[in-house]
């Protein structure tokens, strides 16, 4: 089982390496709204993560950054 988990992994890095370096390669790719995005993401982890500790009640947003919701 250990060696699935391995080969998962490494096709999970393989796709995330390409996309960092599709990233940072090409010129029209928009490299600070995939940050924000990715950020965003890690920010909406963390917050529902600690919610039961804090006592605050965190939903899930799943909108980009800055568009407003779905379909918006």
């Amino acid at each position: 089982m250990s060696s699935f988990w391995e080969g998962v992994s490494t096709i999970v890095l393989a796709i995330v390496g390409l996309a960092m370096v599709a990233i940072i390669i090409s010129r029209r790719s928009n490299t600070a709204g995939v940050l924000q995005a990715g950020f965003s993401g890690v920010a909406n982890n963390i917050g529902v993560a600690i919610s039961p500790v804090t006592g605050s009640s965190m939903a899930f947003d799943l909108s980009y950054p800055g568009g407003g919701g779905f379909g918006m």
